[in-house]
Formats: C-alpha cells, structure tokens, sequence
C-alpha cells in the first residue's frame, strides 16, 4: 500500500469515527470497541467530553481499549454494572451486503461479541476497502480456543474446506494470548459459501470460547471516506 493510500485509509477511519462520536449524547453506556478505527472514535468522543462536558460510561472490549477510553474522560464499567449498553461501536476486518462481518484481527472478538449482543444498536465503522460481497474473500475467522483443542480444532477447520492456521506473535514466541489467557487459530476460506452452516460448526465444537463470524449483530455501517465523508448502511435498508 502506497504512502497516499495508507493516509487516505486514515483519514477514512478518521471521518468514521467522528461520525458515530457525533451520536453519543450525554449519560449514554457505550459499548467501547477495539482497533485502530475505534481508538478514532474513542478520541473524538474524548474531545466531546472534554469541550461540552459530556458524562458517558463505557464497556471496553479489550484491555487496550480500556486503557484509551480511560485517557479519554470515558468512565469504564462492566456489564455486571449495567443493565444494557445504548450503543456499541467498533471496526470490522469485512462486512458483506447484510452486515455480517468478520472481526478478530486485533484477537478481542469474544468480548466484542458480547459487548456488541448487549447492545441496543450496533454500529460498524470502517473504509471502502473492509465492504465485500462475501465473508472470508480478504480475511481469516479467527478463533479462540482452548490450547488443547488445536488438533481437533485445526482437523475440523480441513474438513469445513478451510486452511488453519496458529497464530503467532510477533513480538514474543510461541502463539498469540487473548486477554482471556487462551489462543488463537486463523481460519482461511476463499469465500464462506454459507456464513451460518459455518457458525452452527464452530459453537458446537468443544474447546471453542467464541469466533470472529458477527451474524445478524450490526444495526448501522459507518463507511468513512478519504474525503471526510460517511455513507450509512442501516440493517434492511436498500445498500
């Protein structure tokens, strides 16, 4: 990726993550999410309790998404304080034509799970180039699991028609640990032919605390611009 194009990848996480901060209003629970889209968007809500003085409670879905809200004036909580969370908000890897997505990549998908399930409204903030017309074209599912499990988990992976792969870390050796102290598998497919077929396998595996397929979870897609502006999906709408 050219340097133009990373900066106008910014810029699109940038207008994204205004424009949900634009919908937060004061005494709102918030669903904070993880990646580099959501910290735009924990940032301009930061801004917004700063200059309007905005009170607004949070639930993080990873440590490092705690640590951000917390810089940013967002008071945390957990879903044992809360009864439901107003609106939740976080990135995708992909989103297809009915906002089922992929997410995972930063490994906190079990917890962004249930952050988003707790939600009265989901939305999805991403660029142009997280939008496909099939699940699994560009990005794995990742999948948190037992370390016990790998052999059982990678075998089922082959016969699913998939390509399994453990992921490791990059600064350390050995695999990638979740914040739940568990692994995480890489599951390639060229193209998911039935998303749902593929969800009912994976929760019915033994060993498997969650994955990154979100099936019928997102409410609104917030799809940022290099320019500045956002295009809206609503779920059931005309795309």
């Amino acid at each position: 990726m050219t340097a133009t194009a990373v900066d106008n990848q910014q810029q699109a996480k940038i207008a994204a993550g205004r424009a949900v901060s634009e919908l937060v209003a004061d005494g709102m629970i918030l669903g904070v999410g993880t990646g580099s889209t959501a910290a735009e968007a924990i940032r301009a809500i930061g801004r917004r309790v700063r200059e309007e003085n905005l009170s607004v409670r949070g639930v993080p879905t990873s440590f490092v998404s705690e640590q951000l809200a917390r810089a940013n004036g967002i008071t945390v909580v957990s879903l044992d304080e809360v009864d439901s969370i107003d609106l939740a908000f976080d990135g995708a890897d992909e989103v297809d034509p009915r906002l089922n997505l992929i997410k995972g990549r930063g490994g906190a998908q079990s917890r962004e799970k249930v952050v988003a399930n707790a939600a009265r409204q989901f939305y999805v903030l991403v660029d142009e180039s997280k939008i496909v017309q099939q699940l699994g074209t560009n990005f794995p599912v990742p999948i948190e699991f037992v370390p016990m499990a790998l052999g059982p988990l990678k075998r089922l992976i082959v016969t699913l028609g998939g390509r399994p792969e453990l992921r490791m870390g990059k600064a350390k050796d050995g695999p990638v640990v979740s914040d739940q102290g568990l692994w995480i598998l890489d599951a390639y497919f060229d193209g998911i032919e039935d998303a749902y077929e593929l969800n009912r396998s994976l929760s019915d595996e033994p060993g498997i605390l969650d994955h990154g397929l979100f099936l019928d979870l997102a409410t609104h897609v917030l799809v940022g611009q290099a320019s500045g502006a956002v295009r809206e999906i609503v779920r059931d709408s005309p795309n």
